[in-house]
């Protein structure tokens, strides 16, 4: 499917991303999960979900079709272009020397490697890579030193010759050499890099990238040499298809399907695409798969009409008036009925046809490894004040969105807690605590702090911009208050008592390229930052009830926005009752300086992002009840993230992240903070909500260096504190994942944070006569 937002793959490169659709699905939910589980604060591991069989219970033999969204632009993973399908494609073709596991952890891959480690940290690092010694390319060469030298020249970033889309981790490499013989490898770094497995994988032959004509071009069309249980067998536009075929040099346990052949489907096509056989496994939104698990349900219906479809949701009454209409004496309503009545009965002839030909495939589910968050873009506008950003964050019920999404389709619901890692992974903690929880009244102190308040937009300003450009502010640099000035009382709530973890004085703690903040925000922001390094330390100590000062939890009374009810009602119906929070929300959007509190609200407009609309009206209505106005603008899903997104031109938006084994690489350009350009623009990377601050670049670039992967864990996790603090990106929840597959498949499906182990999908081994499963009863 495609998606809107962000990939990162094996390098990072900005596409259109969009989130799938929930529909109306109810998937039975995985075992072990029940409705407790999603309202529970706790992140929950949701297992991929595969038909996992023995390589003993699959057939040899066979060929499957792959649903991919469109031919691959490029066979190169390390040009600007690599998407997903080049990702999908390569990894049945190149070695990849240290996948992820199921919990998203790389694991050393026994088909290249007999062993890869630190073998000295002083005076430098290095790492010897011990290679298998029945490696070899599909041309019979061994795989050895001269592909990893080649490659880290290619990429190292010194030959602008090379086109790469990122040389992160080759740029620190000093030199790579032979070790005794060419199995052995023996790669120096000239500063410390923890995440030095993240290298060579995927890794070419050096026939690509040994020459920039090579690296730039004739890798875009097909691969010189392979090293996988499949070898790149044919490349044809005219029909869309990529064909793989068994690999006969292969060392490993051989594949156990003959061919494997990657089809371009469009995701809208998807369902019919199933329907005609042509394709076997497919990504899917949810009301494809509502579909096929519904046909699932009706198998042997015993010819009763579907309760689904086109016309089921006609009642008796309507069918009745339908008919007599059809029948009546005015000619003109009978022709129309008819016409009516003809349409929709070929309609549900239709659906019940597809319904049959779905019947053989079943919907394998997990959730993604991706993340999709609400971006508040900081870089202008009101949410340049970081208290209007807290303000946003702390309205959010993000529970209320979660389950929108992730709710309907039986997956564990659960808010995510961290920007660097995904439910599962190692270095998963929960540092929302330390920006807050959701509390109504604290999100309306923080406007008003901010100098916006009712009827503000009717009232030209008296000299004095809170929060603005335009304000003298007192203290001077970073609003620090000097001697005899009286500083506004902070939240105290949120900061934890008696704890002097303070900003160091020379630390910028405010966003890159924001407006400056008034007096009270100084207080504010210092108290936040506290909070932040408060929130990391506070791990240590079992106390719970420091462990509730640090997370500024409020009293449960404060809790939740409240709303409007009961619109419409029967006349002589009671009006319901306003809920008990009601009295906190604002009735009107706040203003200043007589202009309105109004967010301008970017969604995309596809057919594959209906969830991204029904969570982006939600996060709406939410603020809607503290006094902030949204404005939202529809747009094309192809222009959504170039045209918008990393633009800049937005003030909230809804995108995604895919996630990472390696964020102190990955993910410190999303939140690097912007420095400004010699012309006056931001260079802002890849950190399109413009909010950032010099310690979490500085906690970033710690980790890197970090070869303790404990302390390197801990850094991330302070890093990842201060960034719920800057309040610039909001995570909501982690992704679904939905996969069509033929029922008889395995091995294959709704991988989560795994890799396809190509060799070992296939079809299941019909079961012999007599055995259990097709006994008598």
């Amino acid at each position: 499917m495609s998606h809107v937002g962000v990939p990162r793959g094996t390098v990072r490169k900005r596409r259109a991303f969009a989130l799938l659709a929930t529909g109306v699905l109810t998937i039975p939910a995985s075992a072990g999960c029940t409705s407790s589980d999603r309202v529970t604060s706790v992140a929950i591991v949701v297992p991929q979900d595969v038909a996992a069989a023995g390589r003993d219970a699959v057939a040899d033999g066979g060929t499957v079709n792959w649903a991919i969204d469109a031919m691959p632009a490029t066979f190169n993973a390390f040009q600007a272009d690599a998407d997903a399908t080049t990702t999908r494609i390569t990894g049945a073709l190149l070695p990849t020397l240290f996948p992820l596991d199921t919990k998203g952890t790389p694991r050393m891959n026994p088909d290249y490697l007999e062993s890869a480690k630190v073998i000295e940290r002083e005076p430098k690092q290095v790492v010897l890579y011990r290679l298998n010694q029945q490696a070899v390319w599909s041309d019979g060469r061994e795989i050895g030193a001269p592909d990893f030298v080649a490659q880290w020249r290619a990429l190292s970033g010194k030959d602008s010759a090379f086109w790469t889309a990122r040389n992160a981790g080759y740029d620190r490499i000093e030199r790579i050499e032979r070790g005794k013989t060419d199995l052995e490898v023996r790669v120096t770094f000239a500063k410390p890099y923890g995440d030095w497995r993240s290298l060579f994988s995927p890794l070419y032959p050096k026939q690509v990238t040994s020459s920039p004509a090579a690296f730039n071009d004739r890798a875009r069309t097909t691969l010189a040499a392979t090293s996988g249980p499949f070898r790149l067998s044919s490349v044809k536009k005219g029909t869309g298809t990529v064909t793989l075929t068994r690999n006969p040099n292969w060392w490993g346990s051989p594949a156990k399907l003959d061919s494997l052949v990657f089809r371009a489907v469009k995701p809208q096509d998807r369902v019919q695409a199933l329907v005609d056989g042509k394709v076997d496994i497919a990504d899917i939104d949810a009301t494809a798969a509502h579909r096929i698990v519904a046909a699932g349900r009706d198998k042997g219906g015993n010819g009763q009409p579907l309760t689904h479809g086109p016309g089921s949701e006609i009642g008796p009454a309507a069918a009745l008036r339908s008919w007599a209409l059809a029948h009546g004496s005015d000619e003109k309503a009978a022709a129309a009925a008819r016409a009516s009545r003809e349409k929709t009965r070929k309609a549900a002839e239709v659906y019940a046809t597809e319904q049959d030909g779905l019947r053989d495939y079943v919907v394998r589910k997990s959730l993604e490894p991706a993340y999709t968050q609400l971006a508040l873009n900081g870089e202008s506008g009101p949410l340049a004040d970081e208290r209007v950003r807290r303000a946003v964050a702390r309205a959010l019920n993000r529970q209320e969105l979660v389950d929108i999404v992730l709710g309907p389709l039986g997956l564990p619901a659960a808010p995510l807690g961290s920007h660097l890692a995904l439910a599962g992974q190692p270095g998963y903690e929960d540092n929302s605590g330390a920006l807050g929880e959701q509390d109504t009244k604290k999100a309306q102190a923080l406007l008003a702090d901010a100098g916006w308040t009712l009827g503000g937009a009717l009232k030209k300003s008296d000299g004095t911009k809170a929060g603005s450009k335009g304000e003298k502010v007192k203290g001077g640099e970073h609003g620090k208050a000097e001697p005899g000035d009286k500083a506004p009382k902070a939240d105290k709530s949120d900061d934890k008592p008696g704890d002097d973890n303070k900003p160091r004085e020379d630390e910028d703690t405010s966003p890159g390229h924001v407006l400056a903040p008034a007096p009270a925000a100084a207080v504010q922001s210092a108290a936040l930052l506290r909070q932040a390094d408060a929130f990391t330390t506070a791990r240590a100590v079992a106390d719970t009830s420091t462990a509730e000062s640090v997370r500024g939890k409020a009293d449960g009374q404060n809790r939740g926005p409240g709303g409007a009810v009961g619109a419409y009602a029967p006349m002589g119906t009671a009006a319901p009752q306003a809920p008990a929070k009601a009295a906190d929300s604002v009735r009107g959007t706040l203003g200043k300086d007589g202009k309105p509190l109004t967010l301008r609200f970017v969604l995309p407009s596809g057919p594959g992002s209906e969830s991204l609309r029904a969570v982006g009206e939600k996060i709406s209505t939410m603020l809607d009840s503290i006094g902030i106005g949204t404005e939202i603008i529809k747009v094309a899903d192809a222009g959504y993230f170039k045209d918008h997104v990393a633009s800049g031109a937005y003030d909230l938006a809804l995108y995604s992240w895919p996630a990472t084994a390696y964020p102190a690489t990955d993910d410190r350009p999303i939140f690097a903070k912007p420095v400004p350009a010699t012309d006056g623009s931001l260079l802002v990377e890849q950190n399109y909500t413009r909010v950032g601050t010099d310690h979490i670049d500085q906690l970033f670039d710690e980790a890197l260096s970090e070869l303790d992967e404990g302390a390197a864990q801990d850094l991330l996790k302070q890093a990842d504190a201060r960034i719920w603090a800057a309040a610039g990106s909001i995570p909501l929840y982690q992704r679904p994942q939905l996969v069509a597959t033929d029922t008889k498949l395995v091995n294959v499906g709704a991988f989560g944070f795994g890799v396809p182990h190509y060799q070992d999908i296939g079809f299941k081994k019909p079961q012999a006569a007599g055995s259990p499963a097709n006994r008598k009863k």
